[in-house]
């Protein structure tokens, strides 16, 4: 459980001219050095590893990555330091850091403070879903010139960044409830002081911080109330939970989704290439919206994005032009490529309701090909046995499955606690999909070389690289 309110902001010094960052190449706090030195300051860093693409990536903007945490890397004796939560308090450079006195915040007060005073954040929360709505609505406000800044999880198509300064007022944000740092333990979009918010959905997630769906209803619930009234808040009407935890906000609270009792919605979808949907506010059409990314789920996540456009004042036509351009995020249903007639994507699916959706969408999407379903369990959540049950279904509509061993990470969960591959290959198996568990990535593309045939398509889930998967795949393939 996280604390019950973000801890009094610190003293800072009167000016601040460097500023150090513990856990620099995580993608958010990469994107945070980046804007720091574009805003002129000095910005150095460490982190336990350094690799292309986010080392380089760094070193191109001049900023030095010391590799490690140790008590040294402060040295340079910086005015700030930014602790990323992936350090803890033992580590020696944060325990350093105390020594020395120096002040220190965490990711979401560092964006707060240096980034989002005198803007209007739009944020984009739930549990699936946030990256791509937060995308859509960063480049619809950018379609209609109002110049907007961003900051979001995941690299956008329309931008090649997953930041932006803009010179406009607005700040769009995605709204993340996990927590932030050892010493700051409440959820991150707390600290972003929404102007106008989307609830997607509300889902049991993030296992190694919340007990059980009833926290993660608690921090949304506080999260809606922190809208202010002359704000707005658009909720998905389809979602039960969604609709519970924004009971309470003082703001005007709309609904979006599917369901006929939503304000604003969509019906007559078609699936294929694109998906296109009719939106209707308030029982008037607003025309036939396309979107280049399939699925049910992009639908909604497109209305979300919408309904918060609307209320600042763009139009639905416009939104519908930018909607036609939208380039979906890297790693969602991404085409990383095609080698010898068989064609790989990339999703960053690996909770059974966004596996589900992924491998859904891509049926719809190719209704007569074979599909493979390639998975990796990562996250704190995946490798846990909370969904054991509720992992099967999500991939019934796969031909084949292949499973990878869970990654390996010393979490102190007991052998009871943590997800049974075995149980989950046989489980599937027992629905239809041929189901294999491969525990190696190198095994893996040797097995889709042997057997990969022309017009396959492929399907790599997880929430990280993946052990370079996608690329060994289709170079296998090509060769």
């Amino acid at each position: 459980m996280t604390a019950d309110a973000p801890r009094p902001f610190p003293e800072l010094p009167e000016t601040i001219e460097s500023i150090h960052i513990i856990g620099i190449c995580g993608t958010a706090m990469g994107s945070l050095a980046a804007m720091l030195v574009d805003r002129g300051f000095e910005v150095r860093g460490s982190d336990a590893m350094a690799y292309p693409p986010m080392s380089t990536w760094l070193e191109s903007r001049g900023i030095d990555i010391m590799v490690g945490y140790a008590a040294e890397n402060l040295n340079w004796n910086p005015d700030l330091v930014v602790v990323g939560n992936v350090s803890r308090a033992s580590y020696a450079d944060a325990v350093e850091m105390r020594r020395r006195g120096l002040p220190h915040l965490s990711l979401p007060e560092a964006l707060a403070h240096f980034f989002l005073r005198g803007t209007r954040p739009l944020v984009v929360t739930g549990t699936h879903g946030k990256t791509t709505t937060s995308s859509m609505l960063a480049w619809i406000t950018a379609f209609a010139e109002r110049d907007p800044s961003f900051m979001i999880g995941g690299i956008t198509g329309n931008f090649g960044s997953n930041f932006r300064l803009g010179e406009g007022d607005i700040f769009v944000l995605e709204g993340d409830e996990y927590d932030t740092a050892y010493f700051d333990k409440v959820p991150k979009f707390w600290h972003y002081s929404p102007f106008r918010a989307t609830i997607n959905n509300i889902e049991f997630d993030h296992a190694d911080i919340y007990a059980n769906v009833e926290e993660i209803e608690a921090v949304f619930t506080r999260f809606a109330e922190m809208i202010p009234a002359e704000g707005s808040l658009w909720v998905n009407g389809d979602d039960p939970r969604a609709m519970k935890v924004s009971a309470g906000c003082k703001a005007r609270r709309r609904t979006f989704g599917l369901g006929e009792q939503n304000e604003l919605r969509a019906e007559d979808i078609e699936y294929g290439d694109t998906t296109s949907a009719e939106v209707i506010l308030s029982g008037q059409s607003l025309g036939r919206f396309t979107i280049n990314t399939p699925g049910e789920f992009n639908v909604r996540n497109m209305l979300g994005a919408l309904g918060i456009a609307l209320d600042e004042g763009i139009s639905a036509d416009t939104v519908r032009e930018a909607m036609a351009t939208f380039e979906t995020v890297k790693k969602r249903q991404e085409l990383v490529g095609e080698a010898a007639g068989v064609r790989v994507y990339d999703d960053f699916a690996h909770h059974p309701t966004a596996v589900r959706a992924t491998v859904e969408a891509m049926r719809r999407r190719y209704p007569k090909q074979r599909m493979w379903a390639i998975f990796e369990a990562k996250s704190n959540t995946s490798r846990r046995k909370v969904f054991q049950s509720a992992y099967p279904d999500a991939f019934a509509q796969a031909d084949i499955v292949l499973l990878s061993r869970p990654f390996a990470k010393k979490d102190g969960l007991l052998p009871e606690e943590r997800l049974d591959i075995e149980q989950l290959a046989a489980d599937i198996q027992s629905l239809g999909p041929e189901t294999h568990l491969i525990p190696e990535v190198d095994a893996i593309v040797d097995f889709v070389r042997e057997n990969a045939k022309p017009g396959d398509i492929i399907l790599g889930l997880a929430g990280s690289s993946f052990g370079g998967l996608h690329q060994k795949v289709l170079d296998a393939l090509q060769d």
